[in-house]
């Protein structure tokens, strides 16, 4: 790991009042040129560590991620995926031939993705979203469809691939979030700043999860704990419904500790006369 520029300029002012032939190298101003020099070289060497640690870091990754047919290597080739590119023949690269790096990037529309084994054999559960800026979205069917056949071109005979691009699972909160009367008003208004904290909070917290992983909704009360005028949180109760290609969106059900969205991802919301509307926090109540 480089060390820090405090530490290399200390280590070579130790080095120059420890040898005798330096001795007359103890000016203390800030600006003599001995000290500008080692201020230099500090500098330098520490750009170097910064370079190494950074060229490791590279080169471990790429070790990690060469097993080709691993779940991490799937994960990598459906991130790389690019809308509306054609692949080199015979290859699993794309041809970028004349394209900008700009347009390179912005057909990599696969921006969120989890790959683990089935318990069916020789099968991988690959779950699959975009991203529109502010939330996760699922492909359209174009995109999926090119997707679909790209992960066939490129996917290791014998291997059945499930891919998962399911609307996200629904999550309603419903909860008494005990303000400071003070800082935040009795709809969750910021009286300083304006807009909804709270709301806010809990966007930023379902955005930053872990795709397809593991929501806990004491980690939720504790983020939300952190936001300036918030006293407490109880989360009374918490409901999910998952999306099912047959029946469509499940009932709702009751989360009691912690659950994995089946699409990967949630999108929150409250029922109002008995349809999800997403974004509505309704259900969240503010109380002193």
């Amino acid at each position: 790991m480089a060390r820090t520029t405090t530490e290399i300029h200390n280590s070579i002012f130790e080095s120059i009042t420890t040898n005798a032939d330096l001795a007359t190298l103890n000016s203390t101003s800030k600006v003599s040129i001995y000290r500008l020099f080692v201020f230099v070289i500090s500098y330098a060497i520490w750009m170097l560590e910064v370079l190494f640690d950074t060229h490791k870091t590279q080169i471990d990754t790429a070790i990690l991620e060469q097993k080709s047919g691993t779940p991490r290597w799937y994960r990598k080739m459906a991130l790389a995926f690019q809308y509306g590119f054609d692949l080199i023949y015979d290859s699993d690269q794309f041809d970028n031939t004349g394209f900008t790096t700009e347009e390179i990037e912005a057909s990599k529309i696969i921006k969120y993705c989890s790959v683990k084994e089935s318990l069916e054999s020789n099968k991988l559960t690959i779950k699959v979203a975009g991203d529109d800026g502010d939330f996760l979205v699922p492909l359209t069917a174009p995109e999926l469809e090119s997707f679909s056949e790209y992960m066939q071109e490129i996917k290791y005979a014998g291997v059945g691939l499930n891919i998962l691009n399911n609307p996200a699972d629904r999550l309603i909160l419903t909860m008494d979030v005990y303000r400071d009367v003070l800082v935040i008003d009795q709809t969750g208004t910021s009286i300083k700043n304006g807009g909804k904290p709270i709301e806010a909070a809990i966007k930023a917290y379902m955005k930053n999860l872990p795709f397809d992983g593991e929501l806990v909704l004491n980690d939720l009360i504790a983020s939300l704990r952190t936001v300036d005028g918030v006293n407490n949180v109880n989360i009374v109760t918490a409901t999910a419904s998952h999306y099912d290609a047959v029946i469509g969106f499940s009932d709702f059900a009751v989360i009691s500790v912690r659950t994995i969205p089946r699409s990967g991802y949630f999108e929150v919301g409250s029922l109002n006369v008995g349809v999800f509307e997403s974004g509505n926090f309704s259900s969240v109540s503010y109380v002193v």
